[in-house]
C-alpha cells in the first residue's frame, strides 16, 4: 500500500509564488511516476504536471507551462511543485498522484493524496 501526503498549499496574491510538496510512503517502487492534478467545484479534475522516476522527464499542462516547475530527486519518493506567476484561475484543490510504473502521461494513476487547497486572490 502507498500513502501520499501533501504538505503546503495556502493563500497567495495573484502574481505570487507557492511551493507544494508531496511525500510518498509505504511500498513505493523506485520506478513510480509522480504527478499533480487539480480540481475546482466547477470542473473535473485536470492534469497539471508529471515527472519520471529519474526526474529527467517531465510533462506539463499547457495552462501551467512556463509558470510551474515539477522536481524530484533521483528516484526519490518525494517531489515538489514550484508555482510562480499565479493567477486566480489556478485556485483549486491540488492532488498528488502516483502510478507504479510507466511514462509521464496524464492517465491511469493508482494512488492519490487527500488534496491541499491553493487559493490565489486577485
Amino acid at each position: 500500500q502507498v500513502q501520499l501526503v501533501e504538505p503546503g498549499g495556502g493563500l497567495v496574491q495573484a502574481g505570487g509564488s507557492l511551493r507544494l510538496s508531496c511525500v510518498a510512503s509505504g511500498r513505493v517502487p523506485s520506478a513510480s511516476v509522480l504527478a499533480w492534478f487539480r480540481q475546482t467545484p466547477a470542473k473535473e479534475r485536470e492534469f497539471v504536471a508529471a515527472i519520471s522516476p529519474s526526474g529527467l522527464r517531465t510533462n506539463y499542462a499547457d495552462s501551467v507551462k512556463g509558470r510551474f516547475t515539477i522536481s524530484r530527486f533521483n528516484f526519490a519518493s518525494a517531489m515538489d511543485l514550484q508555482m510562480s506567476s499565479l493567477k486566480p484561475e489556478d485556485t483549486a484543490v491540488y492532488y498528488c498522484a502516483l502510478r507504479l510504473r510507466g511514462d509521464v502521461s496524464p492517465n491511469a494513476y493508482e494512488y492519490w493524496g487527500q488534496g491541499t487547497q491553493v487559493t490565489v486572490s486577485s
